[in-house]
């Protein structure tokens, strides 16, 4: 209800009766395309063998090897052989590997990830190979080579790329997320800033120092520029904050009115989506990414707000509007024609698009009302099926979703015991992650890539 009434302060709205699709458990139409739901592989990954004498070895070695597990834990796509079930040995090459003590119990490794680690002159060198334990005569899966420079953060970014080649190779083609970041909402500081985090929670700092409320972060598709809502001395403006140039940019669009609200992208980066009071009362609006051409694409009293763009084809606008009484979740064609009404009763608001554009998530109290049980959650929704499943249940008040780019992942807000924070999910609302603890955040946002 918080998304709900941030948007829509100004309005009031009678309750709907329910007419409601019957819910269906997670069955193969959510996982279509993202290899959740099938049977996982087993993988080991060993510690790496560290090699050499520099003393910034061990502390670069276990920030590899600590974070090349989680990111295989995270994947979703992994039983990932628990270190203490792993055979003790450190093979740094693939001629010191016995794959019979990586395939035999209690590890029963398929897969297993293994190689060296060496800090010289200032650089980390790491040589990494996935072998099939199954194939004894012909093992190598991948193998990889990276020479960086020599510090923590790379450690941890050598890790990810590792991790990402080796879920692309065994996950269908899919990229990996572990280089992907994740933009949200912190009131840490004492005002509502812009900030950012790694996929896994970590490296978690401020982009934004404006002393004033900042909401709605969107980051482009190129991760040039991050657009968001911030209430200044003329009410709520759309801004444009440059990743580039570290500074705040012109988005003339953003700054009619004073109530400028809930921006998005296209996926091409051409478009921005808006909602605005300028003609009177909260519509959706379009922009160029300059900020130029900005056309209104709702004209009902709503109001309209949170629309987002069916990544897949840019086609279509998903958005919550108040036309009927409570939030509902609507889509349309970008040209603002052929609205549908996808939710039927309850309270819906924060539609994101999965990215093969087939599916949406929302937060949903379906049962909302004085004296109702219900809670809000964060569902899927089938769009050509119109089937829906619900996530989260039970634990607080749940919102803002939005997608990985891998569609295996959702990352969303949570409100339980008088406190905000960022978790993620697998898709089929599995695997549930709190990423963030200090402070209050809010409306997170994965980036494109």
């Amino acid at each position: 209800m918080k998304a709900y009434l941030r948007n829509f302060s100004l309005f009031a709205f009678c309750l709907l009766p329910l007419v409601l699709t019957a819910p269906l458990r997670a069955q193969d139409w959510v996982h279509t395309g993202t290899n959740l739901g099938n049977q996982k592989i087993r993988i080991a990954a060993a510690d790496f063998k560290p090699v050499g004498s520099d003393p910034q070895t061990p502390a670069l070695k276990a920030a590899f090897d600590a974070t090349l597990y989680n990111d295989l834990a995270n994947a979703g796509i992994f039983d990932l052989v628990s270190k203490s079930m792993a055979p003790q040995a450190m093979p740094g090459a693939p001629a010191e590997i016995n794959l019979a003590d990586w395939s035999a119990a209690p590890a029963s490794a398929v897969m297993v990830a293994f190689g060296a680690l060496s800090a010289t002159n200032g650089r980390l060198v790491v040589y990494g190979w996935l072998f099939d334990t199954r194939n004894a005569t012909n093992p190598q899966v991948l193998a990889q080579q990276y020479n960086e420079a020599a510090n923590q953060d790379m450690a941890r970014t050598v890790a990810h790329r590792f991790a990402d080649a080796i879920i692309y190779r065994l996950g269908g083609g899919i990229n990996g997320i572990a280089e992907t970041k994740i933009y949200f909402v912190s009131s840490r500081t004492g005002s509502k800033e812009i900030w950012v985090m790694d996929y896994d929670g970590q490296n978690q700092h401020a982009i934004t120092h404006l002393g004033e409320i900042s909401l709605s972060p969107r980051i482009s598709p190129d991760n040039s520029r991050i657009a968001f809502a911030s209430l200044g001395s003329h009410g709520w403006s759309i801004r444009m904050f440059s990743l580039d140039l570290g500074r705040l940019v012109r988005f003339p669009a953003g700054t009619v009115g004073n109530d400028n609200q809930s921006p998005a992208w296209s996926s091409d980066g051409m478009k921005v989506a808006f909602s605005s009071s300028r003609s009177g009362y909260p519509s959706i609006w379009v922009a160029d990414a300059s900020g130029a051409g900005a056309q209104q694409l709702t004209h009902f009293r709503g109001p309209d707000v949170s629309p987002a763009w069916n990544p897949r084809t840019n086609a279509q606008i998903a958005f919550v509007s108040g036309r009927t009484g409570l939030p509902q979740i609507y889509t349309m064609d970008a040209d603002g024609s052929n609205v549908q009404r996808m939710t039927d009763g309850g309270y819906a608001v924060s539609p994101a698009w999965s990215p093969n554009g087939q599916a949406l998530t929302f937060s949903w109290n379906r049962k909302y009302g004085p004296g109702a049980p219900g809670g809000q959650d964060i569902y899927y929704f089938d769009i050509a099926s119109k089937r829906w499943l619900q996530l989260t249940h039970g634990s607080g008040s749940n919102d803002f979703p939005t997608w990985a780019p891998d569609g295996r992942h959702i990352v969303f807000e949570r409100y339980i015991d008088g406190r905000t924070q960022i978790w993620s999910m697998l898709a089929d609302g599995t695997e549930q992650h709190q990423l963030t603890h200090a402070g209050n955040n809010f409306m997170p946002n994965w980036s494109w890539k």
